[in-house]
């Protein structure tokens, strides 16, 4: 009877050891796939603030107006001016409709059944 307990435990023991070391490289693995996300972050993170730099100076008013000023004849681009724009009154707004009931349903005593 004693020797069953201790072949049981030694296999109990050997097990949890196997598990043990399953559940270490598996979080290992968890922590590298973890860490290469980070990088891969960082890195967009990067990519992200140079294209933003190089959009802030795409976009310089002055580089603006001079690719203006260069293709003119072909865009014929003209600064904006005051009289341009329309007042509030002059915009077209939707007419709404009105639902019309056709069918009334009476439901203040519909269902009710005493």
């Amino acid at each position: 009877m004693r020797t069953l307990l201790y072949v049981t435990t030694f296999l109990g023991l050997i097990g949890l050891a196997f598990w043990a070391y399953r559940e270490n490289y598996d979080t290992k693995e968890a922590l590298d796939t973890v860490d290469q996300l980070h990088r891969n972050i960082a890195d967009a993170r990067a990519r992200l603030a140079i294209l933003k730099a190089e959009w802030a100076y795409l976009n310089r008013p002055d580089r603006l107006r001079d690719l203006a000023e260069i293709n003119f004849q072909r865009l014929e681009l003209l600064p904006m001016r005051p009289d341009q724009f329309g007042r509030v009154d002059q915009v077209a707004y939707p007419v709404i409709q009105p639902l019309v009931v056709t069918e009334p349903i009476d439901v203040s005593s519909a269902g009710l059944t005493q």
